[in-house]
């Protein structure tokens, strides 16, 4: 249970890392850069929430006994 809200800890910490990043490289002319930055923190965080629902797909097979 502490490893999901620790996942949303670290979520939200990619986002607000992200969101500085965008802006700071924004303000300094590489608009470029931003959003390439952007773009992987959306990646990390898009694979963390891929393998929470690899494992969640998992439980529910093992609780069906579908595998």
């Amino acid at each position: 249970m502490s490893d999901n809200i620790d996942l949303i800890f670290k979520i939200a910490g990619i986002g607000i890392l992200t969101a500085v990043l965008h802006s700071v490289l924004k303000h300094a002319g590489k608009e470029e850069q931003a959003q390439l930055a952007t773009l992987a923190g959306v990646a990390i965080a898009l694979t963390w929430v891929i393998q929470l629902l690899g494992g969640l797909f998992d439980q529910v097979k093992s609780v069906f006994k579908l595998f």
